[in-house]
């Protein structure tokens, strides 16, 4: 993953539980790296031991770290690093959902050597939508709950999200069903 997602990751836990614990997080996670580099891509296990360890320091599930991960990623990264991206992708929720299969195209031109997830939807209601996530990086469906979340609180709209299907019980991809 690209050092955006770990510096995020960083001001998450650095803006809502301080500095010390963000300290705590990279000593517990064994993570060496002084400061991450947006542009520069990073091992995915990086990622994933910063998740594990801020779970333990800050006494919360790694899926409730993901999802405010992915809350985080939409109201503050997206809005503050890709603001005119973010807004382009639709007046509302609905229509940011139905463009989402696009938006990588457009975040691929900024991170070449990025691997993105794979966005579809289906299922399209007045009030509801299915979105599918395809991924070769297994254990980020709260992730991705998080960012519906975040898009919710965005579009400042009431959002239930769903978990239909999932890698952990046998599918191929999860789906989720976002309602409004």
């Amino acid at each position: 993953m690209y050092g955006i997602v770990n510096k995020a990751i960083q001001d998450l836990v650095t803006e809502t539980f301080g500095e010390d614990k963000w300290e705590a997080v990279k000593e517990k996670s064994g993570v060496d790296v002084d400061f991450f580099l947006s542009n520069e891509p990073y091992e995915d296990s990086i990622t994933y031991e910063l998740v594990g360890a801020a779970s333990e320091v800050l006494g919360i599930s790694a899926g409730d770290v993901l999802q405010a991960f992915g809350e985080w990623w939409v109201l503050k990264t997206g809005k503050e690093k890709y603001g005119g991206l973010m807004e382009s992708g639709g007046n509302n929720l609905k229509e940011f959902l139905v463009n989402l299969p696009l938006f990588h195209n457009r975040i691929m031109l900024m991170y070449p050597k990025l691997t993105p997830p794979e966005f579809k939807v289906s299922d399209i209601e007045e009030s509801s939508i299915h979105v599918h996530y395809h991924s070769e990086r297994e254990g980020l469906q709260e992730f991705v709950r998080g960012l519906m979340s975040g898009l919710g609180k965005m579009y400042e709209v009431d959002v239930n999200v769903e978990l239909l299907q999932s890698r952990s019980d046998g599918s191929s991809h999860e789906i989720f069903k976002v309602s409004w």
